[in-house]
């Protein structure tokens, strides 16, 4: 599979919840191959179909597979005399993690993300300061204006095994997933249409899955994205592990899954021998609550990708995870 190469590409093209566009392109150019259209909604969410292989009363159930493609990062608010940038939050940034770490702009600007010298104790976003290392106020609007925005430099390393680690895996890693089940299902001859959704906005509420999946209205839906772990050091009790396979979700705190798909994507992966783990998530929310809700709802699913250190700069999971995924969705999808 040519997952790690997809994913290397797709994290180098950055873009923040509500900015996606260069993001958009890539994922269109890799996609593009495996699909009969492409479109762009109001939304920004980029929609590659396949249609179904036959007409009429043979036409079976369509189905949209969806990973979101925004990431989260800092927005310029604020230029200091100094010349140091005031940002604010674009999703779940977590302060600790995001301080000292390099990070570029939408403009190509490099620049690192500090703390002020006095501060003490818990550190918080409205801490953060980032310095691109400018003279004073005037310098530093020669490169950046207020709006622009900012993230965490992508990285993408191989350590031992298949694992990974880099930024921003959440959720680039679903992207190359769903693209390499768009591969796998190149060939066959589908009853029903297949929708790969590459949504925006998830990480600013599951903003851009929710109207797409009410212009498509399928009858079966299943997401893809990163899930905590029970196997990191200090993590709370948590059936995932790294490398212990795909993760067919239950529920986490947004949404319960439909019994019908949890029941099915396990019963395919005992029946193919693919590995898979059972996920119950006490926290957080994917695109899966909204696709199943809009419109008439759908019968929606997903399938995670354990993942250690998410919303950090060195982001780790396994590639044979991801591998079992698009295994496991492309033979969900030829069940159907």
């Amino acid at each position: 599979m040519k997952i790690y190469s997809r994913l290397d590409a797709l994290l180098r093209a950055s873009g923040i919840s509500g900015r996606e566009n260069v993001t958009r392109e890539k994922a269109s150019e890799l996609i593009a191959p495996f699909v009969d259209e492409i479109r762009t909604d109001v939304m920004g969410n980029l929609i590659a179909l396949r249609r179904a292989r036959v007409s009429g009363e043979e036409k079976g159930a369509s189905v949209m597979l969806c990973a979101h493609m925004d990431e989260i990062g800092f927005l310029v608010t604020f230029i200091e005399d100094s010349g140091y940038i005031r940002v604010s939050a674009v999703g779940g940034i977590h302060a600790t993690a995001a301080a000292y770490t390099n990070v570029v702009s939408n403009k190509g600007v490099a620049g690192l993300v500090a703390v002020s010298e006095d501060k003490k104790g818990e550190i918080k976003v409205e801490d953060l300061y980032i310095d691109i290392g400018a003279k004073n106020k005037k310098d530093a609007e020669r490169k950046v204006a207020i709006g622009d925005w900012f993230v965490l430099t992508p990285s993408l390393k191989k350590l031992m095994g298949k694992r990974v680690c880099g930024r921003p895996l959440d959720d680039r890693i679903g992207c190359a997933i769903m693209i390499e089940t768009a591969e796998l299902l190149s060939d066959f001859e589908n009853k029903g249409d297949i929708y790969y959704v590459f949504s925006v906005q998830e990480e600013v509420g599951c903003r851009g899955a929710s109207p797409a999946a009410f212009g498509i209205a399928p009858e079966y839906s299943i997401c893809f994205d990163v899930t905590g772990t029970g196997d990191a050091l200090g993590a709370a009790p948590m059936a995932c592990s790294v490398g212990g396979g795909a993760a067919v979700k239950i529920k986490d705190r947004s949404d319960i899954c439909h019994e019908q798909v949890v029941a099915a994507l396990c019963d395919i992966a005992e029946r193919e021998g693919i590995k898979y783990q059972r996920e119950v998530l006490t926290y957080g929310g994917t695109d899966t609550s909204v696709m199943q809700l809009v419109g008439r709802g759908s019968r929606a699913g997903a399938i995670s990708i354990p993942t250690r250190n998410i919303h950090s700069g060195v982001e780790l999971c396994d590639i044979g995870d991801a591998e079992a995924s698009v295994l496991l969705a492309a033979a969900f999808v030829k069940s159907l």
